[in-house]
């Protein structure tokens, strides 16, 4: 294939004149574009996009962490994400880490070399201290609050929508709440544990390790819970499951086993996607596309670091 070199040489034109043209400059002749054009059909002549990228100091890329890319919360941000790149005329990579760090550090080091203009990372394994480092090299977006640090995020309060969980199922006269969630690392988690911790203070209850359900994602995981449920001399009358997934496999096996909902043990959710629609779940409503278009807007334009928090819904259906 020819260089610019060669198509000048094919034109008979200038080096800048073959520059000019293909960066789209308007002051070229007619004439000398249309010689380019031709001198570039002829020789099947391809532009290197890296190279113009390079000089742009562009890649029209962003990167997106996402542990995984099977589960509906992880689906719906990128949902969000996306039709705002789209909309910006920007490109994904995606990052499918399963938490495994080295994996997101993979991604950081993309940006650190100039391959992605900015990453957003939807959910990390990595300590803060790690990812504050690759700051420096371009802006990094995170999904989870980071008002006290160096980042823009868009998040939900997850401390404020957990108590606000407790306190809704406390209302309906639960005092033993069980609760589940995904991990029990990560920033989200610990919010969620405190306001446990401090709901549990304010009601005068004692904290039994059993009611706290970890590793609990997709919808067969609900079978483990409720197993475990029934092998409780005392198990909680209420449980509150970070997603959906995990709560209608709750309600499928409470049929199974004969449990009645919300009689004998309540479901409250969060999400509210399409199944907890479906079964009739009362879910709190997390705006996930809507979090995912802020993602990407915070990460192209990241001339000043902004902190959005959204706000969950309460939606009201049987299992309560």
């Amino acid at each position: 294939m020819a260089n610019i070199k060669e198509l000048a040489q094919m034109a008979g034109v200038s080096v800048a004149t073959v520059s000019r043209v293909l960066n789209n400059h308007p002051y070229v002749s007619e004439n000398k574009r249309n010689a380019v054009e031709q001198a570039m059909k002829a020789s099947n002549y391809q532009r290197n996009l890296n190279a113009v990228h390079l000089s742009k100091g562009k890649t029209m890329l962003i990167g997106v962490i996402v542990p995984f890319v099977n589960h509906p919360y992880f689906g719906l941000l990128v949902e969000g994400i996306a039709n705002e790149a789209v909309k910006n005329n920007y490109k994904l990579v995606l990052f499918q880490t399963n938490y495994e760090e080295t994996r997101e550090i993979e991604a950081l080091e993309m940006l650190k070399h100039k391959q992605i203009d900015a990453l957003i990372i939807c959910s990390r394994n990595s300590p803060f201290s790690v990812v504050d480092d690759y700051t420096k090299y371009g802006p990094i977006t995170l999904c989870e609050d980071s008002r006290e640090k160096n980042m823009s995020s868009t998040f939900v309060d997850h401390y404020k929508s957990f108590s606000q969980a407790l306190n809704y199922l406390h209302s309906r006269g639960h005092k033993k709440i069980g609760y589940c969630l995904a991990r029990n690392s990560g920033s989200n988690s610990r919010y969620r544990e405190r306001a446990y911790e401090d709901f549990l203070k304010k009601i005068n209850e004692p904290f039994v390790p059993d009611y706290v359900f970890y590793d609990c994602l997709y919808f067969e995981d609900g079978q483990t819970v409720i197993q475990r449920l029934i092998g409780m001399h005392s198990p909680p009358t209420a449980l509150i499951v970070t997603n959906d997934q995990v709560a209608a496999g709750i309600l499928v096996c409470c049929t199974e086993e004969d449990i009645s909902v919300p009689d004998q043990l309540a479901i409250l959710s969060f999400d509210n996607q399409p199944i907890a629609q479906v079964m009739n779940i009362t879910t709190l409503e997390i705006p996930l596309v809507e979090i995912g278009k802020n993602l990407l807007l915070q990460a192209i334009n990241h001339r000043q670091i902004h902190h959005d928090e959204l706000f969950v819904k309460m939606i009201e259906r049987k299992t309560v």
